[in-house]
C-alpha cells in the first residue's frame, strides 16, 4: 500500500510537472526528453484503459481526436499541429463563413485546414494505402486514420453483428430468485389476476370526483398560509387593465369590436371634383334627416393640410363610438371556415367528355301544328314524327327530305318504330286505336317480308276476340282495307280509351300500349307474332303514366304520378317498387344495361336511379325551369337527355362502370336551344337520340323538328 500511494503521487506530480511545462516555450533539454518519456507513459496508460472499456462495454465508440490524443492535448508544441476540439460541441457549419476554427491557448485563431478539390482526392486515392479508412473529425476538420480494430468493428456492425468479438449473446442465464421453497415463506398464496387489473370501482370513483370538481360541487381545500403571508401585513394589489393571462383565455373568449370603415376620398382635403357637392346637393343634405344622410359630412377641398380647421363633432363622434361598444350585445358566433369551391363536387370538364351534340344542323320542316312525338330506324336513316295535324311524316335523316307523309285524321299522340333490322314497321297511337304503318322505305326485301309476315299472322289467328283463359279483351285487330293499305297502313287495334303511349319490346315482336283512363285495363301487352293481347293487371294501382320494357330482362316498367313498380312477367310478381321525390311522372327511359332508370317529372326534376343500390333516386338534378315532356337514353354512347316547355334539351354524360362499387358519373355538358315558346307554354314535346351517332332529335311546339349534332 505505501508503495501504491508513492506511485500515486509521482504520478500526480508528474502530470503536475507536464501541465506547467507545457505552458512554457524556453526550456532544458533535459527537462523536455523526460516531459516525452512522461507523456509516452500516459498514453500507453489511456490506451489500455480505453481497450478495457471497450471490451467491457461491446460496442463501438465514437472516433473522437480527443480519445486519440489524450491527455497530451495540453500540452502545446510549435512542432505538432494543435487539433483540440476549439469549437465545442456545436455543428462546423457556424464557421461557414469564418476562416478559422476557434482559438488556441495563447489566443491566436487556429486556422481551416485546406479543403482539397477532386483532383486532389483522386490523387490521394491513388497514393495514399490508406485513404479508404481516413475519415473527416466534425468537431476538428482534421483526418483521422482508423485502426485496425476500428475498421473490424465497423465492419461486424454493418453484417450485424456484435462490435465486440468476446462478447456472447448465448451465456448462460443468472438465476437472480431461485426455485427452491422457503421455510417460511411471507406470504404463500399466488397473486390475485385483480391485483394486474385497475379497479373499476376507483375508476368511478375518481371520475365522480372530476365531474363534480369540473361542476363546482366539489371543491378542494384551499392551502394553509405560510408564516411569512401571515405575518405580511401590506394589502394585495390587482391590475384591472392588463392583457389576459393564459389561464383566464380558457374561459373567456375574446371577441374584438367591429372595425371602423375606412376613410376615402369624400374624406380627404383635397377631394376629387365629382365628390364635392353642388348647391341643391348642399341644400338637400341639410334638409334631410341625421339618420337618412348617406355622410355626416359634407366634402370640402382645401389647398394645404395646414389649412384644415378641427373636426366639430370629433368629441361626440368618440363619445358615441364608446357608447355603441359598451351598450352592444355581443354573442359569438361558430362560423366554420370552409371554402365555397370545396363544397362543389369535382367533375371532368365537358371538353373531356366528348362526343356529345353542340350545334343544330338541321330543320325539318312540313307539320302545320304542335309535333307530339318522333322516331328514328335501326339503321338511322330515316326519322318519322307525329302531329296534331292528323300526319306521321317520315324524313330522311342527312337532307332533311319529307319522304312520306300518312295522313290519319286525328292528332298522332306517340309513335315508335319497330327495333328489330329485319321488319319495317311503325307503330302509332292514334286517339283509340293502334295503327301499324309500313313507310316503305329502304330494302325492298324488307318491305315485302313485313308484308308476308303480317299476312301469315293474320291467317293463323284462331279467335280474335277471346284469350287463351275464355274472357273477352277489348282490343280489337282488324286487317286494313285495300285503300288504307295503298296508304301504308296495314292493321288496326282498336281499345276503348284513347291510348296515349306505345313502345316495343327490345326483340320488336312484342309491344305494349297504355290508356290511362282504362283504370284496371290501362295496360295492354300485344304479341305480333299470334296477332293477340293480354291485359296483365287485374287491379289499377293509380294513373298509369308510362310503361316500358326492360332491354334483356322479362320486366315491365309501369310509372304511375309518384312510383315506379317492376313486374316479373315469367313469374307474375311484382318484384321492386321505386319511390320518386317529384309530384307527378312525364316520362321515364331505361339504360341500355338495363340497371338504370331515368325519370322526368312536370316539376322540373329528373330522377337517376340506380336499380341495384336502392329504391330511392341515386341523384336528382334540377336544370330546367319548367315542366319536363320526356327523356331518353343513347343506345351506345353514355349520354342521356330531357326536353321541356322552356324550349331547351338538357344533354348529360351519364357513364355506368362495370364495377358495382363505383358509382355512376353523372354530369350535365350541354343545353341545347332551337326551338321557340308558343302561347300555350309549350317548348320541346318529344326528344330521341340517334341509334348510331351522338346526334338527337327534337320535336318542338314550333311545328318543328330539329337535329342537333
Amino acid at each position: 500500500e505505501a508503495t501504491l500511494d508513492s506511485n500515486e503521487e509521482d504520478d500526480n506530480s508528474d502530470s503536475e510537472e507536464s501541465q506547467y511545462s507545457g505552458l512554457s516555450e524556453d526550456e532544458s533539454s533535459g527537462e523536455d526528453d523526460s516531459e516525452d518519456e512522461i507523456l509516452e507513459w500516459e498514453s500507453d496508460d489511456d490506451e489500455e484503459e480505453e481497450e478495457e472499456e471497450e471490451e467491457e462495454d461491446g460496442v463501438m465508440q465514437d472516433i473522437e481526436v480527443n480519445g486519440l490524443e489524450s491527455k497530451s492535448n495540453e500540452i502545446d508544441s510549435s512542432d505538432e499541429e494543435d487539433i483540440r476540439n476549439t469549437i465545442g460541441n456545436v455543428p462546423l457549419e457556424w464557421y461557414k463563413e469564418f476562416d478559422h476554427i476557434g482559438y488556441d491557448l495563447m489566443g491566436k485563431k487556429i486556422g481551416k485546414p485546406a479543403k482539397s478539390d477532386e483532383l486532389d482526392k483522386f490523387l490521394d486515392r491513388m497514393d495514399n494505402p490508406d485513404y479508404w479508412r481516413t475519415v473527416e473529425d466534425r468537431k476538428t476538420g482534421q483526418k483521422v486514420v482508423l485502426s485496425d480494430k476500428d475498421a473490424e468493428a465497423i465492419k461486424r456492425f454493418r453484417n450485424g453483428q456484435y462490435t465486440d468479438p468476446s462478447y456472447d449473446p448465448y451465456a448462460p442465464w443468472v438465476e437472480f430468485f431461485t426455485n427452491e421453497v422457503m421455510e417460511h415463506p411471507v406470504k404463500a398464496t399466488p397473486p390475485h389476476k385483480r391485483s394486474f387489473i385497475p379497479s373499476l370501482t376507483e375508476k368511478k370513483k375518481v371520475s365522480q370526483y372530476v365531474h363534480a370538481m369540473k361542476m363546482g360541487w366539489m371543491k378542494p381545500m384551499k392551502p394553509l398560509p405560510s408564516e411569512e403571508e401571515e405575518q405580511d401585513p401590506r394589502p394585495s394589489y390587482y391590475q384591472l387593465w392588463t392583457s389576459d393571462s393564459d389561464f383566464t383565455r380558457r374561459f373567456k373568449h375574446h371577441i374584438p369590436a367591429p372595425k371602423l370603415k375606412l376613410p376615402g376620398h369624400a374624406e380627404s382635403y383635397n377631394p376629387p371634383a365629382e365628390y364635392l357637392l353642388t348647391e341643391e346637393e348642399e341644400l338637400a343634405w341639410k334638409d334631410q334627416e341625421p339618420e337618412d344622410r348617406r355622410r355626416n359630412f359634407i366634402p370640402q377641398k382645401f389647398s394645404s393640410l395646414r389649412l384644415v380647421p378641427a373636426f366639430k363633432r370629433f368629441v361626440n363622434e368618440r363619445f358615441e363610438r364608446c357608447l355603441d361598444l359598451y351598450l352592444c350585445p355581443r354573442q359569438r358566433k361558430m362560423r366554420m371556415n370552409v371554402n365555397p369551391e370545396d363544397l362543389i363536387p369535382k367533375l371532368p370538364k365537358p371538353r373531356e367528355l366528348q362526343p356529345f351534340p353542340t350545334v343544330q344542323s338541321l330543320v325539318y320542316r312540313g307539320h302545320s301544328a304542335v309535333v307530339r312525338c318522333l322516331t328514328a330506324s335501326l339503321d338511322g336513316q330515316w326519322m318519322a314524327s307525329g302531329s296534331d295535324d292528323g300526319t306521321v311524316k317520315v324524313w330522311e335523316v342527312s337532307t332533311a327530305r319529307c319522304m312520306k307523309t300518312f295522313t290519319l285524321g286525328h292528332a298522332v299522340k306517340r309513335i315508335a318504330w319497330n327495333p328489330n333490322s329485319s321488319v319495317c314497321l311503325l307503330a302509332v297511337a292514334v286517339e283509340k286505336q293502334v295503327l301499324l304503318l309500313n313507310p316503305g322505305l329502304g330494302d325492298r326485301l324488307i318491305i315485302s317480308h313485313t308484308d308476308s309476315l303480317l299476312q301469315s299472322a293474320l291467317n293463323s289467328r284462331q279467335d280474335p276476340d277471346e284469350s287463351e283463359t275464355g274472357k273477352k279483351i277489348p282490343a280489337d285487330w282488324h286487317e286494313c282495307s285495300a285503300e288504307e293499305k295503298a296508304n301504308g297502313l296495314r292493321i288496326k287495334i282498336s281499345h276503348a280509351k284513347n291510348v296515349t303511349h306505345v313502345s316495343w319490346h327490345s326483340k320488336g315482336d312484342y309491344f305494349v300500349s297504355l290508356m290511362p283512363e282504362g283504370q284496371s285495363q290501362s295496360v295492354f301487352i300485344h304479341q305480333l307474332s299470334r296477332i293477340r293481347s293480354q291485359i296483365p293487371f287485374s287491379k289499377s294501382k293509380g294513373l298509369v303514366q308510362s310503361v316500358l320494357f326492360h332491354p334483356t330482362r322479362p320486366f315491365l316498367f309501369v310509372a304511375t304520378q309518384r312510383y315506379i313498380r317492376v313486374y316479373n312477367l315469367l313469374k307474375q310478381e311484382l318484384s321492386k317498387k321505386l319511390t320518386s321525390s317529384c309530384k307527378w311522372i312525364s316520362s321515364m327511359a331505361i339504360h341500355p344495361g338495363g340497371d338504370n332508370l331515368i325519370i322526368g317529372s312536370y316539376d322540373c326534376r329528373l330522377s337517376w336511379f340506380d336499380l341495384d343500390l336502392s329504391t330511392k333516386p341515386y341523384q336528382t338534378l334540377r336544370h330546367q325551369k319548367k315542366a319536363i315532356r320526356n327523356v331518353c337514353f343513347h343506345r351506345s354512347y353514355p349520354l342521356f337527355a330531357s326536353c321541356s316547355d322552356d324550349a331547351s334539351v338538357v344533354v348529360c354524360h351519364g357513364r355506368v362502370y362495370n364495377d358495382l362499387l363505383q358509382n355512376p358519373l353523372i354530369v350535365p355538358v350541354k343545353v341545347l336551344r332551337g326551338h321557340e315558346e308558343t302561347k300555350g307554354q309549350l317548348g320541346v314535346t318529344d326528344c330521341h337520340f340517334h341509334p348510331t351517332q351522338p346526334w338527337i332529335f327534337s320535336a318542338g311546339a314550333d311545328h318543328t323538328v330539329r337535329l342537333f349534332t
